[in-house]
């Protein structure tokens, strides 16, 4: 029986995530997805010299330095490989709803899934870069099947799951990142028609989009939360352009500058209601953030468990590092980090599960994602940095996975919302400054 042939799972409750323990079937359902990683996707990775990805000459293998750092093309064909057997297996579209080929996976199950995968570290089952995994973060697809009208959903839903279209998120400006209800970029009417002017940073994945969903003001002033639109812009749209990608720590880069010089859609380019652009851009941020959080943990036990290991072997003086406390009680704190924090995790994606259910609103409990958020991130930089200090000088090498995994996560210390912007949100509950 293959995971399409299966009846969506029931959620579990707080009680039945609680720590480490796991029910029965999320056991099951993790044994199945090791097995189609073994069967579909490891023998994959071997073949073809394609660990070339992964080892010490990853970055360079996967970077096409001539075209502006971008990733090359062959890397993201063989990511491209890699779901469209995950979608053929019954995996890529997990947390859909059932009736666009999902399994209608809980935010439970996704964060357990999410901690597992990174957990096994690198590899083409859950690469670090691009949010590519075996089970999809299908973000962009989500947001059109919810807010779309019938004929967006007709003509994009699938075509983006299968990678038929790319859509960036075009959010961010130059001055304004998480203070959006500030962007600069507008969109003004033109008989049936809406004009665009602004620049956009930050914008992954433009180097292949085919559309961007481009977040404007319409209307309202500055720092108001009404009067934002989304709007579904082509990429080949006359009067936008992308002039350059930003290097950054983890590479390839694929953030480029968009700018937007009087681009012109059609009213029916507005995805959601008009003016209510925001709602579309918060409705996935808590299960997101969330499901960021669970792949904190699953990668920061990786650097834990893999340098225990190594402490164990390695002997110095005469004797093993396992025995020195200077190696043996930082790995204990971020232990019982790992720990704390992955409970937190699954309490709140459970209690997030039945607020949903419900269909009350999850800023109701959005404090408590963001706790597991700014921890889960910090906690993986902490976990990496620890890593490559109990493994010495071939800690700091390139032919071990702890710089990977650090430059990838110290991103999301910033981005998905700055940890700053995460405590400020635990601040406005704690304190009672949230209106």
């Amino acid at each position: 029986m293959t995971p399409h042939d299966r009846p969506p799972a029931p959620s579990a409750s707080r009680g039945e995530v609680a720590g480490s323990a796991l029910p029965a079937r999320l056991t099951a359902l993790l044994a199945d997805l090791d097995a189609f990683v073994a069967a579909e996707v490891d023998p994959l990775e071997e073949q073809d010299d394609n660990v070339r990805f992964f080892d010490h000459r990853r970055e360079f293998a996967r970077t096409d330095v001539e075209a502006g750092g971008v990733p090359r093309a062959e890397w993201e064909e063989l990511l491209a490989e890699v779901r469209r057997r995950a979608d053929a297996a019954g995996w890529l579209r997990y947390s859909l709803p059932a009736e666009l080929g999902g399994r209608d996976g809980s935010n439970v199950d996704m964060a357990v899934v999410r901690e597992h995968l990174a957990h096994r570290g690198l590899g083409l089952h859950n690469d670090l870069q691009n949010e590519h995994s075996v089970v999809g973060n299908l973000v962009v697809p989500h947001l059109l099947h919810l807010f779309g009208t019938g004929e967006q959903r007709e003509e994009f839903v699938e075509a983006l799951v299968t990678g038929e279209r790319r859509m960036p998120f075009a959010l961010t400006e130059p001055d304004h990142g998480s203070d959006a209800t500030w962007m600069e970029t507008r969109a003004e009417r033109d008989g049936g028609d809406w004009v665009i002017t602004g620049r956009k940073r930050w914008i992954t994945g433009v180097h292949t989009g085919t559309h961007l969903l481009v977040f404007a003001r319409t209307s309202g002033r500055p720092g108001e939360a009404r009067g934002i639109s989304a709007l579904l812009v082509p990429a080949d749209a006359p009067g936008l352009s992308v002039p350059q990608f930003w290097w950054t720590l983890n590479m390839p880069t694929d953030h480029g500058e968009v700018v937007l010089d009087r681009v012109r859609v059609p009213g029916s380019a507005v995805l959601g209601a008009e003016g209510e652009g925001l709602a579309v851009a918060q409705t996935f941020v808590h299960e997101n953030r969330i499901r960021q959080a669970a792949s904190g943990v699953g990668a920061a036990q990786f650097c834990i468990d893999r340098s225990v290991a190594y402490a164990r072997q390695r002997h110095t003086f005469g004797r093993p590092l396992a025995e020195r406390q200077a190696i043996q009680w930082p790995l204990v704190e971020l232990h019982t980090e790992a720990e704390m924090v992955r409970t937190l995790i699954r309490a709140t994606a459970a209690d997030l599960d039945e607020v949903t259910a419900r269909r009350e609103p999850a800023v109701t409990i959005g404090h408590r994602v963001s706790m597991c958020n700014y921890r889960g991130n910090r906690l993986v930089c902490d976990a990496a940095d620890r890593a490559m200090q109990v493994h010495g000088g071939m800690g700091y090498s390139r032919h071990l996975p702890f710089e990977h995994i650090y430059r990838h996560h110290r991103r999301y210390r910033i981005t998905e919302g700055s940890e700053e912007i995460q405590m400020r949100r635990v601040a406005g509950q704690l304190f009672g400054f949230l209106r």
